[in-house]
């Protein structure tokens, strides 16, 4: 039995069909240590048997082998993220300090940088002066000059430079590690027009910066969908709350005051929690149509509570991981993009949170 609404079978499935642990399961599929070769071949197996995986293993789904790294030496690779109450953020940054086990027995270790996140001039200072002493720098891009000049600098230096969540355009990088925005912005869009239904009304949306190129594809996603599928749904404005919860809360209380028809609200940064708070504080959450992205401790709380309708989600372990695979492609000279899948975009709702 698929226990999934969508019909796709999920970890509790695969654990009942190999007879394991949920917990074993999630190590297999994520690639981790400290499971028997047997384990991992009759998890694989039901996994293929209930097409949660192809019928062949991925590279994408395997660790990286000793074998694959370019040398014996040691390894630092520098991850430069938004400082800042972004939650997903913050387990993204877990997981990098985390690569050290995640990748053993190959002597790398993930190095976090937290610095301004939504100033192009310091991420730019930042990324020379972290890419002196660094073999490879992944970092949360900010669509901007000084931030490509920054990269030509130190791609120039013989440094791999690899963008990580959002992208950006004409640069030097070496390649990008992270969910399709555009089509994020697009499913977003499709679920919150499904949920209002065949509805006239009012929708808001809220950014982190618009200086995050994924933010932009996603807000340009999202209004498309609504201008080709659901034209009766009027978007009535886009204010950025740079991820901060007290500046969501600010934001949607104003939306709240200045539109008191609104029936939908998409969050594409981070800062759900303020959002929610303020939904709660109208006394209208569970009326309003409420969309955003990652699983957090804050949103599994707002969905759990039917504050929020559903969340549109990454993988924070498989992009740390990925980035690295990548910076390692890099400098043992294969093509970057070498045993790296597309990150998939995932959908969560009450009844399916994993």
């Amino acid at each position: 039995m698929i226990s999934s609404l969508n019909g796709r079978a999920t970890i509790v499935d695969i654990a009942r069909e190999a007879e394991v642990s949920t917990a074993t399961v999630d190590r297999v599929l994520n690639g981790r240590q400290g499971v028997r070769a047997l384990t991992i071949d009759k998890v694989l197996r039901a996994a293929r048997r209930l097409d949660y995986i192809a019928s062949e293993p991925t590279p994408h789904a395997l660790p990286i082998r000793a074998a694959e790294h370019p040398s014996a030496g040691p390894r630092v690779y520098d991850f430069v993220l938004p400082a800042g109450g972004n939650t997903f953020i913050r387990e993204l940054a877990e997981r990098i300090e985390g690569l050290h086990e995640e990748l053993a027995p190959l002597p790398i270790t993930g190095r976090v940088h937290f610095i301004e996140g939504f100033d192009p001039e310091v991420l730019a200072r930042s990324l020379v002066k972290i890419g002196r002493d660094s073999k490879g720098v992944a970092f949360v891009a900010l669509e901007h000059p000084f931030v490509r000049e920054a990269v030509r600098h130190l791609v120039e230096r013989g440094v791999t430079v690899v963008t990580l969540v959002s992208d950006l355009s004409s640069s030097k990088r070496a390649g990008y590690v992270g969910i399709d925005n555009r089509a994020a912005g697009r499913t977003a869009g499709l679920l919150l027009g499904r949920f209002i239904g065949p509805r006239a009304g009012k929708i808001a949306m809220i950014a982190g910066s618009l200086a995050y190129r994924g933010h932009e594809e996603r807000e340009m996603g999202f209004l498309h969908i609504i201008s080709e599928a659901y034209p009766d749904l009027e978007i009535v404005g886009l204010r950025e709350g740079h991820d901060d919860a007290e500046r969501n809360y600010a934001q949607t209380r104003g939306l709240l005051d200045q539109h008191p028809d609104l029936m939908g609200i998409y969050n594409i940064g981070a800062g759900s929690a303020g959002v929610g708070a303020a939904l709660r504080e109208s006394g209208r959450a569970g009326e309003i149509c409420f969309i955003g992205h990652e699983i957090t401790s804050d949103t599994r709380s707002l969905v759990v509570d039917g504050v929020m309708d559903a969340v549109v989600a990454q993988n924070p372990r498989r992009e740390a991981v990925d980035a690295c695979r990548m910076l390692l492609n890099v400098e043992a000279g294969r093509d970057p993009s070498t045993g790296i899948a597309p990150t998939r975009i995932d959908i969560y709702v009450r009844e399916n949170l994993p």
